[in-house]
């Protein structure tokens, strides 16, 4: 199985940016979709943004144009940037892939805190 490592969550004031990053270990581009979801204490677990080997990007609806999501295959690591964050934008930012035959992979999650 792949393995995802993500980093760069934190606490931010309303109105602040964080880039998440999400390093595997293996080719980024042996993956079908790479892609971020996020647990708000006491919801379900939502897709925040994905993109596909084709760059074709998804971004739920809560976070259009505030939230985009790259990718560098020379570092194997996809990146979450979030600006304009909002409280509601609090959770856990799991990093995810799905590798085909390899199977989906989860990172190990980190906490986003936004402030107001």
């Amino acid at each position: 199985q792949v393995q995802l490592v993500e980093a760069g969550g934190g606490l931010v004031q309303a109105g602040g940016s964080l880039r998440l990053s999400c390093a595997a270990s293996r080719s980024i581009f042996s993956a079908n979709t790479m892609g971020w979801h996020r647990q708000a204490p006491g919801k379900q677990r939502e897709l925040v943004a994905a993109i596909s080997n084709g760059d074709i990007t998804n971004y739920a609806d809560s976070v259009k144009g505030r939230f985009t999501i790259s990718r560098d295959g020379a570092k194997n690591t996809v990146y979450l940037q979030m600006n304009s964050l909002k409280p509601e934008d609090t959770g856990v930012y799991y990093c995810n892939g799905d590798f085909g035959w390899r199977g989906r992979s989860w990172g190990q999650g980190t906490q986003v805190t936004v402030s107001s």
